[in-house]
């Protein structure tokens, strides 16, 4: 098992709420502005270095320490300490620096970015701990900034997931068409939100994130247009040995359920792609192959992939159901839902 975290596992509740989080992504490159105290440079540098590296744990207390040495108002060090909080579940010290922002912010765009950041906080540490209370105040702040901008998609999206969770099913409906209205065609955030205004119960799922790509053959996959089917997403590389000592059990699966609504997706994290298509070739992997070039890759960060081998299965509906790190055995389970998505498309065929 090849290991890129710190030490520290990433938890799974990001995973349904990535349309609201690519905030991070933006959070490790290097800012325009910073602390201005010298020693609080130097560390926050240290800190991004971390981030590189992988190093969240030792990034989120270099960012607080920037912070103190800049005096407590290194607004880029708050932004950090924030998204980082709410990856590690520091809620917190999230939570601290996300009011420290809201205090300090001067303008309408920093005010309301202020209070999306609160209401997305909320909104995690409410589903991690399933408590209606905290839906109540994600749904305030997310409230707070469709005051000033109503069409925050950010925002919409993460009222409806709120209001989904309060069982507030008609107004996270319009939460999520107008999100939809909002979207262009064809793109994953549309299509999952019209799923979620169809059937805002899924809303309150372990759902697998929107996602869509260009296979190696040149087809296009999305995580939507896929339901109806199983779905195992297998994170891999070439130079991973216990990837390619997990391979015999891939094909095993693919050739097994050859012919049932299962897909197998395997996202490669090799960086060189001759090499990897090579390998595909080779080795006969004739289902859907993507390459995804590193941990840094796009999907590798919207499932949370922190060490590979690294399987997601997910059922018919599109909800996560399984997530197993190393080569464990998963046929059993996608047995159990490979049935279910047969009686779904039955009874979804007697309704038509």
């Amino acid at each position: 098992m090849i290991l890129s975290f710190g030490g520290c596992p990433l938890r799974s509740t990001l995973i349904s709420l990535s349309l609201l989080f690519s905030i991070f992504a933006a959070s490790q490159q290097t800012p325009a502005g910073g602390p201005s105290d010298a020693k609080a440079q130097k560390t926050f540098a240290e800190a991004l270095q971390d981030l590189r590296v992988h190093h969240y744990l030792e990034a989120l207390d270099r960012f607080k320490k920037a912070n103190k040495q800049d005096g407590g108002g290194c607004t880029e060090c708050l932004k950090r300490i924030a998204t980082l909080g709410m990856q590690l579940e520091d809620y917190k010290a999230a939570e601290s620096a996300s009011r420290e922002l809201l205090a300090q912010a001067k303008n309408p765009q920093d005010i309301a970015e202020a209070h999306y950041q609160l209401g997305a906080l909320f909104l995690q540490e409410g589903r991690a701990k399933r408590k209606n209370e905290l839906f109540s105040q994600s749904d305030q702040e997310f409230k707070a900034v469709l005051s000033t901008n109503p069409k925050h998609r950010r925002a919409l999206y993460g009222d409806g997931l709120a209001l989904a969770h309060l069982k507030q099913d008609e107004g996270a409906k319009a939460m999520f068409r107008q999100v939809a209205d909002l979207s262009a065609e064809g793109t994953v955030d549309r299509s999952r939100s019209l799923r979620f205004a169809a059937r805002p119960e899924l809303a309150r799922e372990r759902m697998a994130p929107a996602f869509a790509f260009t296979a190696e053959n040149g087809s296009r996959v999305s995580m939507d247009e896929l339901q109806g089917k199983v779905v195992l997403m297998d994170f891999w590389a070439t130079w991973c040995g216990p990837c390619r000592e997990a391979l015999p059990h891939i094909k095993r699966i693919a050739q097994k359920f050859s012919g049932e609504p299962l897909v197998i997706v395997s996202v490669s994290l090799d960086q060189e792609e001759q090499k990897w298509k090579s390998f595909v070739a080779q080795n006969e992997m004739t289902w859907i192959q993507y390459r995804d070039g590193g941990f840094e890759g796009p999907l590798a960060r919207l499932f949370g992939v922190n060490a590979i081998p690294h399987t997601f299965t997910i059922d018919a509906d599109g909800v996560l159901q399984d997530e197993k790190v190393g080569d464990a055995s998963i046929e059993g389970k996608l047995k159990k839902l490979v049935a279910q998505a047969h009686q779904l498309q039955e009874t979804r065929g007697a309704l038509q």
